[in-house]
């Protein structure tokens, strides 16, 4: 009788041991799933502020107001990402202090990332220079 008695409890705690390390090891993929999740969207938000300081320098701190929106949704398939770019300063040759700032909804909270940088103003160059040679190049060999 004893030894049935130490074999229901043995089986008991066995069963408690092996519940306790299948919670943990659900936890942990949860937590898992919710870490990727969360580097993609950073992944996903600074190849977005990189395609805006991309548009930045393509046509310059001057000239970007007028060109395109300094706020608004991003482009599909990145509607639900937020973008806002601001530009100061670049007076008398000194660099403009860029920052693109963007924001997506995530498990009720809003998440935000943000990148700052200087760029050179465009001292005496043409906004749109034609860039074909004076002359035409021989091909022959």
């Amino acid at each position: 009788m004893v030894r049935r008695a130490f074999a229901l409890v043995d089986a008991i705690v066995a069963a408690v041991i092996l519940g306790m390390a299948l919670a943990a090891i659900l936890g942990m993929s949860a937590s898992a799933v919710s870490a990727q999740t969360r580097g993609e969207q950073m992944q996903i938000a600074s190849m977005l502020a990189d395609e805006q300081l991309e548009q930045v320098l393509a046509v310059g701190c001057e000239r970007y107001g007028r060109t395109f929106d300094e706020r608004g949704a991003c482009p599909a398939p990145f509607g639900g990402y937020r973008y806002e770019i601001e530009i100061d300063g670049g007076a008398a040759g000194d660099p403009y202090a860029v920052r693109v700032t963007i924001r997506w909804p995530h498990a009720g909270r809003e998440r935000s990332l943000a990148i700052q940088t200087l760029v050179a103003p465009r001292l005496g160059d043409e906004p749109d220079p034609d860039r074909k040679p004076e002359e035409p190049m021989g091909r022959d060999a």
